[in-house]
């Protein structure tokens, strides 16, 4: 339809398409084979003359997942929606699943109360809302995949519940988070964005070789390299298969060889800021966090450094007035704190740090995304008294000949836990 009409944006076929009266029909699939009334269906979208969908008149939300399976946008992600999917019926709504991932236990039939099985895309999101007429989206359980639509749903009149669009695009912004770091005193590895290879090569000479270097808005580290030397860096750019325009800018970072990283997940009603959990990573900084195994409560980290990172999550979290749960990546390195990443949003860690605190960060997060305060909830950072350790579960067996090196690129598919007093 594009092509045939000339029309090189999205929204302008959708516009079309909306002007024509061509609207997204749904079809069901019952769960029942007829045999009585499905109370769980779920549907799928199409363009026919008659629709099977029956939306009802309570207050729903919906909740988009995660979609396919594939490295860096897993099971873990599933979890948080299935339990944001609880709390949404705790609280008195109904639940509205966007998810199309067979997999998943998000799009068992039973899990939500209305399950679409669709595309995580702009366009078959807003078919779902405006069919629904949901309160609001939940966009922040599903990993980066959903919050990468979070900006243009706002734009077209949908209500994002949690953190904000504007605070999301706030840590995402190379440029913005910068400017904010610099205004909040904490420190980042030297840092530019580029636009070509000239401008790479310029960039990465002034920061220092190595340097880390990815795309923007990337899945599981896809396409991250650790750069040596000019050469090296030439080499990735002209091989890699990665764009690098002003549409696709290239990151290039300091790499901070030899630095331990940490994780913590945090809570947020963008008054209050719980920590959940602060992790240390057992392999150094430049593994992707995703197959670091890590242990809660850090094993090596100095008391007075847990607090100055803690201080700094609960000074990005308010400054970014997040709505919800919250992830940071720092590097710790010759007793000096860097900030590698936020991440505004649930994070791979939710279930490991859930299930270490006995506390369900999700479902609490749910909670304060609906409208109830971290006060009101009584929730206080988890005193452990014991060790809870995550190791990563790689597949290498079932493909031969796959470099077993870990690097900056995520490779594991699932995750173990262990549990001791030490």
């Amino acid at each position: 339809m594009a092509h045939l009409f000339n029309e090189p944006s999205e929204l302008g076929v959708r516009k079309r398409r909306l002007d024509w009266g061509i609207r997204s029909t749904f079809g069901l699939v019952d769960t029942c084979s007829a045999e009585f009334e499905s109370v769980t269906p779920y549907f799928y979208s199409t363009y026919e003359t008659e629709s099977e969908h029956r939306p009802s008149d309570q207050p729903k939300v919906m909740i988009l997942g995660g979609g396919p399976n594939r490295i860096g946008q897993g099971l873990e992600f599933d979890y948080c929606c299935v339990h944001a999917s609880m709390a949404c019926r705790d609280a008195g709504y109904e639940s509205i699943m966007v998810n199309s991932n067979p997999e998943t236990v998000s799009t068992d039939y039973d899990s939500s109360d209305r399950l679409y099985f669709e595309p995580l895309t702009f366009e078959d999101v807003m078919s779902i809302y405006e069919v629904e007429q949901p309160l609001g989206v939940i966009v922040q359980f599903g990993g980066q995949t959903p919050l990468n639509l979070s900006q243009q749903l706002e734009q077209n009149g949908v209500r994002i519940l949690g953190t904000s669009s504007a605070s999301i695009d706030l840590a995402e912004d190379r440029d913005k988070f910068k400017t904010l770091m610099m205004a909040l005193g904490i420190q980042q590895p030297r840092n530019a964005i580029v636009v070509s290879l000239d401008d790479a090569q310029r960039a990465a000479q002034e920061i220092g070789y190595p340097v880390l270097v990815r795309p923007s808005y990337v899945l599981g580290g896809a396409s991250m390299q650790i750069i040596d030397d000019a050469i090296q860096l030439q080499h990735y750019i002209q091989t890699s298969n990665v764009e690098v325009t002003s549409a696709k800018p290239l990151l290039i970072d300091q790499y901070l060889d030899g630095a331990i990283e940490v994780d913590v997940d945090a809570l947020s009603d963008g008054v209050d800021v719980v920590i959940a959990g602060v992790m240390e990573h057992i392999e150094e900084a430049g593994i992707h966090s995703g197959d670091s195994a890590c242990s809660l409560p850090p094993f090596s980290l100095a008391d007075d450094m847990v607090q100055q990172i803690e201080s700094a999550t609960i000074a990005i979290a308010k400054a970014l007035q997040v709505v919800g749960l919250l992830n940071i990546q720092f590097a710790v390195r010759l007793g000096e704190l860097y900030v590698l990443e936020v991440n505004p949003r649930a994070s791979r860690t939710v279930p490991f740090v859930s299930k270490a605190t006995g506390i369900p960060w999700a479902k609490l997060a749910t909670r304060v995304i609906l409208g109830e305060s971290v006060e009101s909830l009584a929730i206080t950072k988890p005193a452990m008294q014991h060790t809870a350790v995550k190791e990563a579960v790689f597949p290498f067996n079932k493909f031969p000949g796959v470099d077993i090196l870990l690097g900056p690129e995520m490779k594991s598919t699932g995750e173990v836990m262990g549990i001791d007093e030490s």
